[in-house]
C-alpha cells in the first residue's frame, strides 16, 4: 500500500506565518559586497537571517509554530529535538507564550547554543549524535509528559514561517535570477521554494548542503528519504535529515542541491566575516560556498544568498587565528 503524502503547506500558509509573526521577528536587512561580487562572478544579495532574534532564521518557523497552537495544544506545553538553532528559537517563543518547553540536543551541540536553550528557561535532554537516537528520546519524552512536538522542520507551521525570509527576500528584490540556501532538514529550503514559485516561477531555487551530510542530495536522487547515513561536517546546524514532507516539497518546487565540503564552507564563512564583518556560523556561509563553487552556473546572476545563522562558539573558531 502507498504510503500517504503528509499535509504540505501552500503559499497562503507562507503569508499567514508573516502576519502572524510580525509582532515578534525583525525584518533581517539584505547586505552586499562589492569584493563578494567580483569573487562570484555575480551579484549577491545576502539575507542576513545570522541577524535575526536568536541569531537564526529558525526563530521564524518556532514563533510561526508555537503561536499558531491552540490554548489546549499550548497547556500541554512543547517538545523538540535540535542541535541548537531551533531549540534556541522555539525556547524564545515559548517563554513569549507562556508555555513550556523540553528540547532533545545531541551530544557535540555548541555550546553557545546549548546556553541560548537555557537561558529562554527550556529543559534539554541530551542523547547520542545520531537522527534515531534523537527520534526515540523525543517520542518517549511525548509519551511521557503528553506535550505537543515540533519538529524542527517536518511541521506545516514551521515550513510556512521559514518561508518567510525569502518573501523579504523577494520583496525587497524582485529581480532575483536565484536563491540559495543551505538545507539540513529542509525546512528553510521547503519554505523558500515554495514561496520562490509563487512569488518568480522562473527563478532557480537551490539548495547548498555539506558533501559530508548529503543525504538531501542523495534523497531527491534516490525518489525517497535516505535516513541511515552518520553526518560529519564541521555545519552542525545541517547533520538533520529531509522528512517526507519536506522531500515532497523539494521534488516539487525546488531545482536541486549544490554540494560544499567543509573546506569550502569555512573559507567562504572567514571571507563573510572579513568582507561583509559579520559573524555567520559554518551551516549560515555554505550558500557563499556553493555559489563560489559553481562559477558558470551563476556568472553574471542575481543571486540571492540566505545567511542561515551566526551562532559561533568564539573559543572553537573553524580557523587558526593567528597573531
Amino acid at each position: 500500500m502507498r504510503t500517504p503524502l503528509p499535509a504540505l503547506p501552500a503559499f497562503v500558509d507562507v503569508l499567514a506565518a508573516a502576519a502572524r509573526i510580525a509582532p515578534h521577528a525583525h525584518v533581517t536587512p539584505v547586505l552586499r559586497a562589492h569584493s563578494l561580487d567580483a569573487l562570484a562572478g555575480c551579484e549577491v544579495f545576502f539575507k542576513c537571517e545570522n541577524l535575526q532574534r536568536v541569531g537564526a532564521f529558525k526563530f521564524r518557523g518556532a514563533c510561526n509554530a508555537v503561536f499558531a497552537l491552540s490554548d489546549a495544544d499550548a497547556a500541554r506545553g512543547a517538545v523538540t529535538q535540535s542541535s541548537g538553532n531551533h531549540g534556541a528559537a522555539l525556547a524564545l517563543a515559548c517563554k513569549l507564550r507562556g508555555i513550556a518547553l523540553t528540547v532533545v540536543v545531541p551530544e557535540g551541540a555548541p555550546a553557545v547554543k546549548l546556553a541560548a536553550i537555557a537561558d529562554a528557561g527550556a529543559t534539554i535532554v541530551r542523547c547520542a549524535p545520531t537522527m534515531a537516537a534523537r527520534n526515540a528520546a523525543t517520542e518517549a519524552l511525548i509519551a511521557e509528559t503528553g506535550a505537543v512536538l515540533i519538529h524542527p522542520f517536518d511541521n506545516v507551521h514551521v515550513i510556512a514561517g521559514q518561508g518567510t525570509a525569502a518573501l523579504e527576500l523577494l520583496r525587497e528584490r524582485e529581480d532575483l535570477d536565484a536563491i540559495v540556501v543551505p538545507v539540513g532538514g529542509g525546512g528553510l529550503l521547503s519554505g523558500t521554494a515554495l514561496t520562490g514559485r509563487a512569488l518568480r516561477p522562473e527563478m532557480a531555487v537551490w539548495g547548498a548542503e555539506p558533501t559530508g551530510a548529503a543525504d538531501a542530495h542523495a534523497s531527491l536522487q534516490a525518489g525517497h528519504c535516505i535516513v541511515d547515513r552518520v553526518a560529519d561536517t564541521v555545519c552542525d546546524g545541517l547533520r538533520g535529515q529531509l522528512a517526507p514532507r519536506t522531500l515532497a516539497l523539494l521534488q516539487r518546487h525546488a531545482d536541486g542541491i549544490l554540494l560544499a565540503d567543509d573546506a569550502q564552507t569555512v573559507a567562504a564563512m572567514r571571507l563573510l566575516w572579513e568582507r561583509l564583518k559579520l559573524v555567520v556560523e559554518p551551516s549560515g556561509a555554505i550558500g557563499l560556498a556553493a555559489v563560489l563553487a559553481q562559477p558558470v552556473r551563476f556568472a553574471g546572476k542575481r543571486v540571492g544568498i540566505v545567511l542561515s545563522g551566526g551562532n559561533v562558539d568564539l573559543d572553537a573558531l573553524p580557523w587558526r587565528m593567528r597573531a
